[in-house]
């Protein structure tokens, strides 16, 4: 996987309450979700782009208020990323 570097002030890590220890994988877990939020992605796609297993993105997406949103696209979606990352 590529990654990319993003630079942010050290304010806006205190205000979006990000792991001092692994601020990357929490700004990472914020965009999925607003990703995820603004219909961008799947929830399991969204789990993916952030390397976090859908069970727990679901009770990060919770902890924030946001709506499980998850019809049968999305589940068709998530059902073609599983089958995409078996292969």
């Amino acid at each position: 996987m590529k990654s990319v570097q993003v630079h942010f002030s050290e304010d806006l890590a205190e205000a979006a309450q990000l792991n001092r220890a692994d601020p990357s994988a929490d700004a990472a877990r914020l965009l999925a979700l607003e990703l995820f939020r603004e219909d961008k992605v799947s929830l399991g796609r969204a789990a993916e782009l952030c390397e976090t297993p859908v069970e727990a993105f679901m009770e990060f997406a919770g902890k924030r208020q946001v709506p499980l949103h998850y019809g049968a696209a999305e589940l068709e979606s998530d059902r073609q990323t599983l089958e995409r990352l078996r292969r």
